[in-house]
């Protein structure tokens, strides 16, 4: 029999993953495939956490349902998981109550672009001041591989035994037509761009949206005879082709065709808070006070 005593000393010496001190490790080992993209996005969302310099109890994470809506009860940190569709309404009230906090969506292409996809064009829209990072493994993993809005032309679903006939949405193009100020979209493969472009959008002020390719080996890559997570891994390096600055009317994604990566779009425009209050203050001038968030009556104890 192993010496408990030494094991027990032996494992107290492994340094701690820095990435632990952003997790519930209680709630660990998580629900995620062998080969899913999802925990990767998470590991590449807590270093760019870390490397913005934000203070964490000022950041909220909101999240929907299904397989990236799980991230919410992963973080440690204020989270939220909400119904279906509902993340970014559920965002915009915690943001509208209380302006100082940085607020981050959080979920799958399914979950932000079908259901609660009226719900994303308005808040790109407003440019209401969140980041929202969207997780497209361009299919629902969570209830049975239905067709998404992300299917590529072609690929096979539950829903869809004999290839997807719709159009997918461009994702890109979607946002920044709609009014998001920050763009961009990367792999689960590309994990210090992917690092990057959160610091990027968490720190900018507006809509900002990113885009995060990941592998759903379970259902769409079984199905459509991909292979494992590792396969689709090889195919993001091997067909992706970085084009920052490119028009987003030409970056949509076909069924295993050229990946087009990048940041697409930087803008600056006002939020719909800033917006609100300088046109309040423009209709009503000094009788009008500057919103800043929601009073209580314990904010004068």
């Amino acid at each position: 029999m192993p010496d408990t005593d030494v094991l027990m000393e032996f494992n107290e010496a492994v340094p701690a993953n820095p990435v632990e001190a952003f997790l519930r490790m209680d709630r660990i080992p998580h629900i995620w495939c062998p080969g899913c993209g999802i925990g990767t996005t998470v590991n590449c969302f807590a270093h760019g956490l870390e490397n913005s310099g934000l203070d964490l109890d000022k950041v909220a994470i909101v999240s929907g349902i299904g397989c990236s809506g799980r991230v919410a009860g992963y973080l440690n940190m204020d989270s939220f998981h909400t119904t279906h569709g509902r993340a970014i309404p559920f965002a915009t009230g915690l943001k509208l109550a209380n302006p100082d906090l940085k607020v981050v969506v959080y979920s799958g292409d399914g979950d932000l672009t079908a259901i609660g996809g009226n719900h994303f064009i308005h808040a790109c829209r407003r440019n209401v001041d969140m980041t929202v990072i969207l997780i497209n493994n361009h299919t629902y993993g969570m209830t049975g591989g239905q067709v998404a809005p992300t299917t590529p032309l072609t690929a096979t679903a539950t829903t869809a035994p004999y290839g997807n006939f719709e159009q997918s949405f461009n994702l890109p193009y979607l946002a920044e037509s709609c009014g998001a100020v920050y763009v961009a979209r990367w792999t689960a493969y590309h994990v210090r761009h992917v690092q990057k472009a959160i610091k990027e959008a968490l720190l900018k002020k507006g809509f900002s949206f990113v885009e995060i390719l990941a592998p759903c080996p379970t259902l769409y890559s079984r199905r459509n005879k991909l292979g494992d997570g590792l396969d689709q891994m090889i195919h993001y390096k091997e067909h992706s082709v970085v084009m920052n600055g490119a028009d987003t009317k030409t970056v949509g994604l076909g069924f295993q065709d050229k990946i087009v990566l990048g940041k697409f779009v930087d803008i600056e425009r006002p939020t719909y808070l800033d917006a609100m209050n300088e046109y309040y203050k423009h209709k009503m001038g000094d009788t009008f006070e500057t919103y800043t968030g929601r009073s209580c009556a314990c904010d004068t104890n």
